[in-house]
């Protein structure tokens, strides 16, 4: 069920994505032949006004079909895309970013307004409340991955066979008797779905530098809720930081895929987004609405890139008409889209093989 939902949230942004295209091209009375939900064949369709409105078999995603958009056909009647001024086509292309990039701060403003975890030394407005100590992370075959840690355990409890923290503990105490006890083995008892669990964890070398480690981290973590006004300058902060440290990350993996040492297992593909998704939608309200946000964050800059088939390369291309002052030759245009297409479609499948390798390993 978990699965089935989040399927269809990534539905939702990608139907989301293709609504910016059609409102802007609605707003500059720019023909739109037809806007759908899914891939057709077609279930369902509705003629209204000069838009065919359909619903469509393949039930993931959307479509929006414009008026003279490919190959600039229909260049001289002035209800075609090929017909409008650069900047209005560069605005339409553009659209579905700039949508998914408002999505997902009206996500985020939605989860303070409700309440969404934040760290207790959170810098911005409101009170962070009830927090509890939290593991965010662990390092990969790590003492603590071993032994069975997991992330969002409550850590309740911390000792060695001769000595123990009190029970209303922090995470900077945690931290600092863990090393302080580097050379003994840490008794780690947390709290998992309501049940507690204990982990004898044994710090090892070569995690941290300079000393021994658990390999885990851990913050006080707590709730974070925000009047309207608050919820949405937060939200729009939070949307900011998001989008400078995923463009960040993933400048990084395309500088590495360039330079011949990509590491594909540290990404994800549409398998694993998948099981990623459907675990933080079991997690609850705000671990979806966190990750739906960050995915449709991930959909805007992802296609912000100057590659031919997405609206990053048209945007480029529109760009390289205003300077040479003319089309770009149907042809090339088209030969240019198909190899962006092939390398994506490489991309995807080099990614997904590692999905599954995941999930056979």
């Amino acid at each position: 069920m978990s699965l089935f939902l989040f399927i269809l949230i990534l539905a939702a942004l990608i139907l989301v994505h293709e609504l910016g295209h059609f409102a802007v091209a609605k707003f500059f009375k720019i023909k739109v032949e037809e806007f759908g939900i899914g891939f057709p064949p077609r279930l369902l369709k509705i003629k209204k006004g000069e838009t065919l409105y359909s619903i469509n078999l393949l039930f993931f995603g959307g479509f929006v079909k414009i008026f003279g958009e490919d190959h600039n056909e229909a260049a001289g009647n002035p209800r075609s895309f090929a017909s409008k001024t650069r900047s209005v086509q560069a605005a339409v292309v553009a659209a579905g970013i700039v949508m998914n990039l408002l999505f997902a701060w009206g996500l985020l403003s939605v989860g303070y307004l409700v309440g969404i975890p934040t760290s207790a030394q959170h810098e911005g407005v409101g009170q962070v409340t009830n927090a509890k100590v939290l593991v965010v992370g662990l390092l990969p075959e790590s003492p603590a991955a071993k032994s069975g840690v997991l992330p969002e355990d409550v850590v309740v409890g911390v000792a060695t066979a001769g000595v123990a923290l009190p029970t209303d503990l922090d995470a900077a105490e945690v931290r600092a008797f863990i090393k302080e006890h580097q050379e003994e083995s840490i008794i780690l008892s947390v709290m998992r779905a309501g049940e507690e669990k204990t982990f004898v964890v044994r710090a090892q070398e070569g995690l941290i530098e300079g000393r021994k480690a658990l390999g885990v981290e851990i913050d006080d973590v707590g709730i974070l809720k925000l009047p309207v006004h608050l919820a949405l300058a937060q939200g729009a902060v939070l949307t900011y930081r998001m989008t400078i440290s995923t463009t960040e990350g993933l400048g990084l993996f395309f500088y590495q895929i360039a330079k011949g040492v990509a590491d594909f297992s540290s990404v994800a593909g549409p398998i694993g987004i998948a099981g990623i998704g459907a675990k933080a939608v079991s997690h609850g309200f705000s671990a979806a609405i966190i990750l739906t946000a960050l995915i449709s964050i991930n959909l805007a800059i992802i296609n912000l890139l100057p590659i031919p088939g997405l609206d990053g390369g048209r945007l480029l291309i529109i760009a390289i008409e205003s300077v040479i002052r003319r089309p770009v030759p149907q042809k090339l245009s088209l030969s240019i889209t198909m190899v962006g297409l092939a390398l994506l479609i490489l991309l995807m499948l080099v990614v997904s093989y590692h999905d599954i390798a995941r999930l056979v390993g």
